[in-house]
């Protein structure tokens, strides 16, 4: 995976935190070796969020995120310290950056090392089990080896993490801040795999994506071409159709085809002509075992059956786009929900980064497959609601659900994987 072939929910997520004015923007130049981040004195020219693609070898591809400073003033700077902080829900690594000539030796006497500002965000990033570094940015300031000596000060109360000792200003210390960031990631196996461990080189997969009102001018929706390069990546071959054309294929194609791949929104009519002995599933429930946990969501599938009048649902989506008049989850999720449970819901919906964190007025929430938010992420919003006591669905399994076909659609994954057996008749 490379930084031109990986989706920006699949890079590894590296997000800096600090004060106004610890350099974080700097820092971020300097990783980058480019100019992306307004650099200012003032204080809080950091306003939201910034991201960065870019490769780090032997890392592969990243998205680097600035955030803003954690000591913000006022109700407006409130919200802004906010999405600093829930930038922590998708970082793989967490740089924690401060201005090296704010530390006394009052502060460094304390159990951390840290100020009281700095020491929070390390308690958070420590409780969801993030590598993180410490960055003593703007070194340039110190005199002689005084820096230093804060440095291995710092290293002497917290002994397992890496502290860094940098100048944005002069680049000094940016090659040993990428060396400690790639040694705090275990060097694993980044290749993707969405349905290609399911399958082996030389198969046949037949997809079938519909081309409608809804679908993108031009091009496939994120989780097609996901799939698409998956397949062709290791070695096997994906036939793409549209529904009308999907019974010409399955003849001419009889006997070769390992598995078939529909979009949900065309499970039920997709079902109906494929073949019992040819497994079927959905990019959807792909993306409900890639990003999130498939077998909490299956499970979720049940309480659709529990839903009572007036019980609060919500429709979350990870990306932003145009509605459509036959939306997906504004339109069409909403009235099959009504049409299967027979109540009178209170439907909410939400999209892109806004995801409520309290969840407890809502008996369900329905979620789209995620492909654009990262892994943790997904399973930051499926810990919310489990954390709760809510139910959670995707949108590819409500669907097999709704239509009765939910037990066929999870039959490609190994049975570890899954939430025990699935009766369709509950449906």
């Amino acid at each position: 995976m490379s930084l031109h072939t990986a989706m920006g929910g699949d890079r590894l997520q590296i997000v800096l935190f600090g004060k106004r004015n610890a350099g974080k923007s700097s820092v971020l130049n300097a990783l980058t070796g480019q100019p992306l981040a307004i650099v200012s004195e003032v204080k809080g020219t950091t306003t939201d969020p910034v991201s960065k693609a870019m490769e780090i070898l032997p890392l592969g591809p990243c998205m680097i995120t600035d955030t803003p400073g954690l000591d913000d003033e006022g109700s407006l700077g409130q919200m802004r310290v906010d999405k600093a902080v829930q930038a922590l829900n998708r970082a793989d690594l967490a740089l924690v950056v401060m201005d090296i000539n704010t530390l006394g030796e009052e502060d460094l006497a304390g159990e951390g090392g840290l100020l009281e500002t700095e020491q929070e965000i390390v308690d958070r990033i420590i409780e969801k089990g993030i590598p993180y570094v410490l960055v003593l940015n703007q070194a340039d300031r110190m005199e002689g080896r005084a820096g230093e000596d804060i440095r291995r000060q710092l290293l002497g109360k917290n002994p397992q993490v890496p502290v860094i000792l940098t100048s944005a200003v002069t680049g000094a210390g940016v090659s040993e801040l990428k060396d400690a960031m790639i040694g705090c990631l275990p060097q694993e196996d980044r290749e993707l795999h969405i349905v290609s461990d399911l399958i082996e080189a030389g198969d046949m997969l037949v997809l079938v994506v519909p081309v409608d009102s809804a679908a993108p001018k031009g091009r496939l929706i994120m989780p097609q071409q996901q799939v698409i390069r998956d397949i062709l990546d290791h070695g096997a071959v994906a036939v793409v159709t549209q529904v009308p054309e999907l019974a010409n294929i399955l003849e001419n194609l009889s006997g070769k085809i390992r598995m078939v791949i529909t979009d949900s929104q065309a499970f039920k009519e997709v079902s109906a002509m494929v073949p019992e002995d040819i497994p079927l599933t959905s990019f959807s429930i792909l993306f409900a075992r890639h990003k999130g946990n498939l077998r909490k969501l299956i499970a979720g599938a049940r309480a659709v059956e529990e839903l009572r009048d007036g019980d609060r649902v919500l429709i979350a989506e990870g990306c932003t786009h145009h509605r459509q008049c036959e939306d997906i989850g504004t339109v069409k999720i909403p009235r099959w929900l009504r049409e299967h449970s027979g109540k009178e819901l209170q439907i909410e919906t939400c999209s892109g980064s806004h995801f409520p964190t309290d969840l407890s007025g809502y008996r369900l929430v329905i979620h789209c497959g995620g492909c654009t938010l990262h892994q943790r992420e997904m399973k930051h919003r499926i810990f919310l609601a489990e954390e709760q006591g809510v139910s959670m669905v995707n949108y590819g399994i409500f669907i097999a659900y709704v239509n009765g076909i939910v037990d066929r659609s999870i039959r490609v994954f190994p049975e570890e994987e899954l939430s025990g057996d699935f009766l369709d008749s509950n449906a």
